[in-house]
């Protein structure tokens, strides 16, 4: 779980083209503690959650999209499961795309 959803974080934080200093700075934490919640290392707490979603105008519930879990039959948590991986995947993908037109533009 912590780790889908530290990625989920590490993946907006790039996609708004913030480094983690500035995004530190911003939410009131240290950049060593954004780095282990993006790592999976540690667990955000829902107040932290709600000021991450707030500084990138999104929903909390994107964010919590991010840390659903996969349950035995239920097939509702696995759509939920598989979205999630999709929109990883596609955030990635952006994340890819973007860090290559940095490049090209050097």
């Amino acid at each position: 779980m912590k780790a889908k959803l530290g990625e989920a974080l590490r993946l907006v934080r790039s996609f708004h083209d913030m480094n983690q200093t500035d995004l530190a700075q911003r939410l009131g934490i240290s950049r060593s503690y954004l780095s282990e919640l993006e790592a999976g290392k540690k667990t955000p707490s829902l107040d932290l959650l709600d000021s991450y979603a707030k500084a990138f105008e999104i929903p909390i519930s994107y964010l919590l999209l991010f840390c659903e879990t996969l349950e035995d039959g239920d097939v509702a948590t696995k759509v939920k499961s598989a979205a999630t991986e999709k929109a990883l995947k596609v955030l990635s993908w952006i994340e890819t795309i973007r860090n290559r037109n940095k490049k090209i533009a050097a």
